[in-house]
C-alpha cells in the first residue's frame, strides 16, 4: 500500500538546521527529504514529487531566488516556503517576484513553521487562487500584480496582502482587529493604528481623482472594499 503522507523537500545548506527542520516535520507526520545546495535541490524539486518545498535563500551553487524562478518557469507550482535570515521586505519583494508563496524569517518558532507549512497545503488544496476584481481594481494573486484604472500598481508585500484580504471579502465590513490578525498575524503586538497607516498607503497608490475609492471606511467598525 502506498504511503499517502505529504512529502516535503527541505533545501538548506546548514546541515544542523536542515536536520532540525526535517525532524520537526517528520514528528508531524510528513515524509521529508533534504538537499544542501541549490543545484541538487532544484533537480529534486523539478520532479514535482513533493507537496511543499522549504527553501533557504543563501545556498551554495545557486541561490534560492534562482531555484524558485527556474522551477516556476519550468511549470513546477509546488507550494514554496522561503527561509531568510534577513529582516525587512527586500527579500520578500524579490521572493514574490520569482514565485515564492510564503516567507519565514530565521530564527523561527517550531509551531510557526508547522503552521506555515499546513497553511500552504490548505491553500493549495483549494486550487489556484483566481484574480479578484472590485470596480476598477484587479488583483492577480498568482502573478502578484495589481491594476487600478488601467495602470499597473507596485505594492509592497504587506500592502498586497492587505489589499488581497479586503478584495477577497468585498462587500464585507471588516473590523481592524480582523485585518490585523489576517495580515499582520495573531502574534502582532505593535500599534493597531498600523492598519490606518497602510490603508493610507493603498489609497494613495490605487486611487485616482475622478473615481471613488474602492476602500471605504466603515464608521465604528473598520474598512470594506466596495464598488461604486
Amino acid at each position: 500500500m502506498s504511503d499517502e503522507r505529504c512529502r516535503v523537500l527541505v533545501i538548506e545548506d546548514d546541515h544542523d538546521l536542515a536536520r532540525a527542520v526535517a525532524d520537526l516535520l517528520s514528528d508531524e507526520g510528513f515524509l521529508v527529504e533534504q538537499r544542501h545546495d541549490g543545484e541538487s535541490g532544484f533537480q529534486a524539486a523539478l520532479t514535482g514529487a513533493y507537496d511543499v518545498i522549504v527553501l533557504d535563500i543563501m545556498l551554495p551553487k545557486r541561490n534560492g531566488f534562482s531555484v524558485c524562478l527556474d522551477l516556476r518557469n519550468a511549470g513546477v507550482h509546488t507550494p514554496l516556503l522561503m527561509l531568510t535570515a534577513k529582516d525587512g521586505e527586500l527579500d520578500e519583494v524579490e521572493g514574490l517576484e520569482v514565485g515564492a508563496d510564503d516567507f519565514l524569517h530565521k530564527p523561527f518558532e517550531r509551531s510557526i513553521l508547522i503552521a506555515r507549512v499546513n497553511a500552504l497545503l490548505r491553500r493549495h488544496a483549494l486550487g489556484r487562487p483566481q484574480p479578484l476584481v472590485v470596480g476598477p481594481v484587479s488583483l492577480d494573486p498568482l502573478r502578484r500584480q495589481v491594476v487600478s484604472n488601467g495602470r499597473g500598481v507596485a505594492l509592497t508585500p504587506r500592502e498586497f496582502a492587505l489589499l488581497e484580504y479586503l478584495m477577497s471579502n468585498a462587500g464585507v465590513s471588516l473590523a481592524k482587529s480582523d485585518i490585523l490578525r489576517a495580515v499582520w498575524g495573531s502574534d502582532f503586538d505593535g500599534d493597531p493604528n498600523i492598519v490606518e497607516v497602510y490603508i493610507g498607503y493603498l489609497r494613495r497608490k490605487i486611487d485616482t481623482v475622478d473615481v471613488p475609492s474602492i476602500i471605504r471606511t466603515v464608521r465604528g467598525v473598520g474598512y470594506s472594499a466596495r464598488e461604486g
